[in-house]
């Protein structure tokens, strides 16, 4: 096994403007093994570990096997399938109203501890895993290296609601070679700045390599080893200029339809970014990786359909567009 990542929600998601989208794949992890899946290569597995109940979805069933993500780590428990409505506001926030009862079962459900799963997610070459940025999960995350998988992404879930110690700190961030904050959650740790007062801080704390989320305003990532960092734009900002002044058959060959919901942007990005930095090894590859994968899910409701082949041909086209706006930066 190549990939393996985690987490299963059902997301019930009502827009501003009232409608429904229903009985769509999220939690995260789907949107993570999606962007790790359009970058794997043939031979590359991606797995998605989660524990489900005896109500899992048939439509979310079919969408993994369409999508070839392997579902081995998927245990069955006696409990309902978390399930949650997303409420979308107009200015972007989003709530979250759990649709079952929650107990301490919720964790298990949530993420499987390492040990309970099959012998080929226990020794997969790469994890991703969004954790809380308290020490709830630092055990979990020591679980994840101890595997000694040659990457290990750490995302959190959430902004810090406490001000985290400087141990604290340091645990989080270099709980994976990887760490991939939004700028809210970046903000939330190291305190306000701009994006590269924020990485500077955080490598400061120990991170090897940060890719800061940006949503509409794209990426700026660095490798701690060698210094390099570059500011990536999203993909739709870049395209909406491209789009009154050309009609290049690359752009064409893109497939663009244009943003619909934001939902998953960032797991999809940190899926795309692990695939991309295990494959080359490059700061620069791994963050249009991981731009062009969270360009495919803004364009949809829920997640996008399985259509693989289609997909990555439009991944490579989007790629190329993206590179030629990537901007190196010094961080001083």
């Amino acid at each position: 096994m190549e990939f393996v990542t985690f987490t299963i929600i059902v997301d019930d998601i009502v827009y501003p403007d009232g409608h429904t989208a229903m009985c769509c794949l999220g939690g995260g992890g789907p949107q993570t093994a999606f962007g790790m899946k359009l970058w794997a290569s043939d031979q590359e597995r991606v797995g998605l570990a989660a524990r489900v109940g005896s109500d899992f979805p048939s439509s979310c069933q079919e969408w993994l096997q369409n999508m070839k993500i392997d579902v081995n780590g998927l245990l069955h428990w006696p409990y309902p399938t978390l399930r949650a409505w997303q409420v979308l506001e107009e200015d972007g926030r989003r709530g979250q109203i759990w649709r079952v009862e929650l107990g301490e079962e919720v964790w298990g459900m949530l993420r499987p501890t390492i040990s309970e799963l099959p012998p080929i997610y226990r020794k997969a070459k790469a994890y991703h895993a969004c954790v809380h940025p308290s020490t709830l999960d630092k055990d979990f995350m020591q679980e994840l290296r101890s595997t000694g998988a040659a990457v290990v992404s750490i995302e959190p879930y959430t902004h810090a609601e406490d001000i985290l110690t400087r141990s604290e700190l340091r645990t989080l961030v270099t709980g994976g070679h990887i760490f991939s904050p939004n700028e809210k959650e970046a903000v939330s740790l190291v305190g306000p700045g701009p994006p590269l007062d924020l990485i500077d801080r955080l490598v400061e704390l120990g991170a090897e390599v940060v890719s800061l989320r940006r949503g509409p305003l794209g990426c700026v990532v660095h490798r701690a080893d060698t210094g390099e960092t570059w500011e990536v734009p999203a993909f739709h900002g870049v395209i909406r200029g491209l789009l009154q002044v050309s009609e290049d058959k690359q752009i064409e060959e893109a497939g663009i339809i244009g943003v619909i919901d934001p939902t998953g942007c960032g797991n999809s990005f940190c899926g795309g970014f692990l695939a991309g930095w295990v494959q080359s090894h490059d700061i620069l590859t791994a963050a249009l990786c991981g731009s062009v994968a969270a360009s495919f899910m803004v364009e949809h409701e829920g997640i996008p359909p399985p259509q693989l082949s289609t997909l990555k041909a439009q991944a490579n086209a989007r790629f190329q567009l993206l590179r030629t706006h990537a901007k190196q930066l010094r961080l001083d």
